[in-house]
């Protein structure tokens, strides 16, 4: 028998319990400041003397270090909310964030969750069931196929489809459950990594087929909804520039749409949205084929994502604030017509990484932290002199944005503001980031989804610095 369903749980938000660590973790705490929410956040013992541990109203520790005996434990973190008197849970960015049994956790125990429904996670954080909710819409989908059992399923598939083609997880993200299958011979080993891989990353090791798209741009679209039924789209950012399926750069708005197409991907990515009644920041993402000028429909993330200030530079709007008004119950507070796109931002993600070692990690502690300031730049992070990077989580330790007039201006100040960016004490990806800003490829418009491994990052595999 079905179990029933569990009423959602509205109400005023007077204190808030953070989920999460890192800069997202002071992005929050920061919102409930600027609401008169008090802020309490739940920290592991590696990160008891994080800013967000610091900014907060009160710190509570959660586990070890380990994510597994801390910020994944549902049990602990909906104990740790109750036990400070909170009355709602923002889960961030990873973690629990998109995690369905989470959800309906938090509501049976009374804590309001920031973000959608359990039933908009089930439907939309599965990717294959996004896929048919998109097909059933209408909206366009990278021709592919659906559960692939076994590896002589997927080879049935390239002999009747061709080759190249991408496996995927079902519940996956970031790149992990995913191989390139470029013929025959490779889908034994590729079926294998990339069930093995889902399976230890999700829990779940199920895998679909998409046909690859050899010159891609991945283009995403912001959008917000509320319980009246209301969803609008903030514009969109073009996440092209990233290795191995993990995002580096991040733009808005995208310098490679016409507004007829434009116009057109944001209908779609609203079209989705209010099917399932979506309530929150989401964001549905969008794979361009620059050889057709085609566009279509990857998955779509049930969070706030790590490039979200893309869009709050380029719209003035603040999505996190939003998130929390909304899941109070209030109705958005502006309409589709108030939305306006201006000027152009660029968003370069500073991880504690040695991007010349095969961006190997680089925790250790930070003698030195400086950085830039000044009018259209913006830093979100969790870091300070002094502090220790652990090496038990995600190597980002910020995030920096320019604002400009266009895009050429915005790359001319985001090269500025990295080199008036002084660090350290350990290696990061600062100089990756000045090199991908004046290569011409960039600065052109050039860039696809595979330009940093097939061009930027070529001359080191061959032992030469690259270019």
């Amino acid at each position: 028998m079905a179990s029933a369903a569990v009423p959602d749980v509205r109400g005023p938000i007077r204190r808030l319990f953070v989920a999460n660590r890192g800069e997202i973790a002071v992005r929050i705490v920061d919102a409930c400041n600027r609401l008169g929410i008090e802020a309490v956040v739940g920290v592991s013992d590696a990160d008891r003397e994080s800013l967000a541990a610091r900014r907060a109203d009160r710190a509570v520790c959660i586990g070890p270090a380990r994510a597994s005996d801390s910020y994944l434990r549902k049990e602990t973190v909906v104990a740790a909310a109750l036990g400070t008197g909170c009355d709602a849970v923002h889960p961030g960015y990873g973690f629990l964030s998109e995690r369905a049994p989470f959800r309906r956790y938090c509501a049976e125990n009374g804590l309001i969750f920031v973000g959608p429904s359990a039933e908009a996670i089930s439907e939309l954080g599965d990717k294959l069931r996004a896929r048919r909710i998109a097909e059933s819409l209408g909206v366009p989908t990278v021709p592919g196929s659906d559960h692939v059992e076994s590896a002589s399923d997927a080879r049935r598939f390239g002999d009747r489809e061709g080759y190249p083609f991408l496996l995927k997880a079902s519940a996956g993200g970031g790149g992990r459950g995913m191989r390139i299958v470029r013929d025959a011979a490779e889908v034994e080993a590729a079926h294998a990594g990339a069930s093995a891989e889902a399976g230890a990353a999700f829990g779940d090791s199920t895998l679909y087929i998409e046909r690859y798209i050899e010159r891609a741009r991945h283009v995403e679209v912001q959008i917000l909804g509320d319980s009246y039924g209301n969803v609008v789209h903030l514009g969109e950012r073009d996440c092209s520039t990233q290795r191995r399926h993990q995002k580096l750069l991040e733009e808005g708005p995208s310098p490679i749409l016409d507004e007829a197409v434009r116009q057109q991907m944001a209908a779609e990515a609203v079209k989705l949205a209010s099917h399932v009644g979506y309530e929150g920041a989401g964001t549905v993402e969008f794979i361009v084929d620059l050889d057709t000028k085609s566009f279509y429909f990857l998955e779509m993330n049930t969070r706030i994502q790590v490039e979200h200030p893309v869009t709050e530079m380029i719209t003035g709007r603040d999505l996190v604030v939003e998130m929390i008004r909304i899941a109070a119950g209030e109705p958005l507070s502006f309409t589709q017509a108030d939305v306006a796109i201006r000027g152009h931002a660029i968003e370069c993600r500073i991880n504690a990484e040695d991007f010349l070692a095969d961006f190997r990690p680089s925790p250790g502690q930070l003698r030195v932290w400086s950085p830039p300031s000044g009018p259209g730049i913006r830093l979100d992070s969790h870091c300070y002199t002094g502090y220790r990077i652990p090496p038990f989580y995600d190597s980002m330790i910020g995030k920096l944005l320019v604002h400009a007039d266009d895009r050429t201006g915005a790359i001319t100040k985001m090269r500025d503001a990295l080199d008036r960016f002084a660090i350290e004490g350990i290696e990061t990806t600062i100089p990756f980031h000045q090199m991908v800003l004046s290569h011409p490829d960039f600065r052109e418009n050039r860039v696809t989804t595979r330009w940093v491994e097939n061009v930027l990052m070529q001359p080191s595999k061959e032992g030469r610095e690259p270019s």
